[in-house]
């Protein structure tokens, strides 16, 4: 997701495999003694060594976001650039009534891209039922209809562009409600609040960030 705060993760597999055993192998020549017994170099185990490794310690690998500032229920998050200044947009992770995290909400500067102003990336729960797009509302006005593009394992993704006006609205709102519609009970609608305390502030630190 371009510039967006999906977040890296980098699998690595081990394979375990099990060490052969050397045959030792003997050697006679006809009407000679027997030949004394040889064994490689390489099967002979050395002061020290064993089958079963101890490990090594290894460098800890760099997060590539962190949390460059934090303004009410939102954070700017960058990722570290190798090149440049670090991208950043704001970020805030959402959560059900129990606190449990079921969705994410980023936000970021764009330019040239008609009558939207800023980006954004939406991400909630696989199953989600495409058909029934994204429906985004503030303080309980008409909501804004969004498609999703794609579903990974992360979950289901929304991009969406945002005006001013609809930039404004969130900076005077209170609260957004975005609603989906589960694949599995596709009679009910599922609600999850997005608070906006602290949103003025943080995208105006992201657009001075970017600019």
């Amino acid at each position: 997701m371009p510039r967006s705060l999906s977040i890296l993760s980098f699998a690595l597999a081990a394979t375990l495999g099990h060490a052969a055993l050397a045959q030792e192998a003997t050697t006679t020549e006809p009407a000679a003694a027997p030949a004394a017994e040889t064994t490689d170099a390489a099967d002979t185990p050395t002061e020290g060594d064993s089958e079963f490794a101890t490990g090594r310690e290894v460098a800890a690998e760099e997060d590539l976001t962190y949390t460059k500032e934090t303004f009410g229920d939102w954070s700017v998050r960058c990722f570290r650039a190798q090149e440049g200044e670090d991208p950043c947009q704001l970020y805030q992770l959402l959560t059900e009534a129990q606190g449990n995290p079921v969705a994410e909400f980023s936000i970021f500067d764009i330019k040239d891209q008609g009558a939207a102003i800023a980006g954004g990336t939406i991400i909630v729960p696989l199953f989600t039922l495409l058909t029934e797009e994204l429906k985004i509302s503030v303080d309980g006005g008409n909501p804004k209809s969004y498609p999703y593009r794609v579903c990974t394992e992360a979950g289901c993704i929304a991009q969406i562009g945002l005006t001013k006006e609809d930039i404004d609205s969130f900076k005077r709102g209170v609260k957004a409600t975005m609603t989906l519609v589960p694949a599995q009970a596709p009679d009910q609608k599922v609600r999850i609040n997005v608070s906006l305390k602290g949103f003025t502030k943080g995208f105006d630190a992201v657009s001075t960030a970017d600019n």
